[in-house]
């Protein structure tokens, strides 16, 4: 009897530790298109937890926004549809308004991670949005006003301009109408003529055609493009020690090896608008100064406005002393 007994202790406890081992899919979503600036960094992050997670965590790829309407990607990731996300604060912010304000960081991330305010915001999205913030993949990469009509200052009066929650506060206190659209109605739009301009970082707009509807760049650039990957809260605190591991540590590859990366790609594209046609709007140096004084001054007015409860605590971690 003892010896029947031991067996199956000995089989329970095998049964028990296989499926503890058993390895784990996740479902991932990109809320920019496949194989374009924005979704690569997180497309080499799933090649090296699919590399090195064999065995233990593996991510199935359902896409872009074929598959998902970027501003849906949110609530999805909150609710579970997806366990994790490739995405940007500007189209979370249905979820958690705090997330544009990642756009006027003056800091890189391995700063933030050290003076507390990756914590801080870390916080909010395990409240707000289910979520564990992982790692941030695009940094360094400043957003530029383009045109397809000439303008001599910062006054965008007249003017239709497509836009996200990024700009919409800015461009706006520059006179300009806004039309919010998902990144795939550009073209149609500038080619219809429903938009004289968008709001967009330095690098990406041949991904997506757009250089071949745009004649005119504003410099200088503003804030910084942020593509974040998150993991829907409820997902994580189910998997093991070994699959955080392999997680964690492809992340913090792509975070570490950003902001040399954009440097490269923001020269890249810089000269390769030029090649293309684009032509730059220079503003003189008190007017480009008042250009990105506006920018940063409505900016945190509008993350203040939208969340009073965090606002003024995040630029305490976000901005650089004056």
């Amino acid at each position: 009897m003892c010896k029947k007994l031991a067996l199956g202790l000995a089989a329970a406890t095998l049964i028990c530790s296989s499926a503890l081992a058993q390895e784990v899919t996740l479902r991932a979503v990109s809320a920019f298109a496949e194989k374009t600036t924005y979704s690569r960094g997180f497309e080499k992050f799933i090649d090296r937890v699919n590399a090195d997670g064999k065995g233990v965590i593996q991510i199935n790829y359902i896409g872009g926004p074929k598959a998902m309407p970027p501003f849906e990607v949110g609530n999805a990731l909150k609710t579970g549809v997806v366990d994790i996300a490739n995405t940007t604060g500007a189209f979370t912010t249905n979820v958690m308004p705090e997330s544009d304000a990642w756009k006027l960081t003056e800091r890189p991330m391995s700063e933030l991670r050290k003076n507390g305010g990756y914590d801080y915001m870390a916080t909010i999205y395990a409240q707000k949005m289910n979520a564990i913030f992982l790692a941030r993949l695009v940094d360094n990469n400043p957003f530029h006003l383009y045109l397809n009509k000439p303008i001599t200052a910062p006054d965008l009066t007249g003017l239709k301009i497509r836009i996200t929650p990024v700009y919409r506060d800015f461009f706006q206190a520059l006179g300009a109408t806004v039309v919010q659209t998902p990144p795939g109605e550009v073209y149609t739009s500038l080619e219809r003529g429903v938009v004289d301009g968008y709001g967009w970082p330095i690098t990406g707009i041949f991904d997506l055609g757009w250089h071949e509807k745009t004649k005119y760049r504003v410099d200088p650039g503003f804030y910084t493009a942020e593509v974040s990957v998150l993991v829907n809260k409820t997902t994580w605190d189910k998997l093991s020690a070994a699959q955080k591991a392999v997680l964690n540590k492809a992340a913090q590859l792509g975070e570490s090896e950003a902001t040399a990366e954009f440097s490269a790609e923001n020269a890249k594209d810089t000269k390769r608008q030029a090649d293309a046609g684009i032509q730059t709007i220079k503003f003189d140096a008190a007017a480009a100064e008042s250009f990105r004084t506006k920018a940063y001054q409505t900016g945190w007015e509008g993350i203040i406005k939208q969340s009073p409860e965090h606002g003024a605590k995040i630029r305490e971690f976000f901005s650089k002393a004056k």
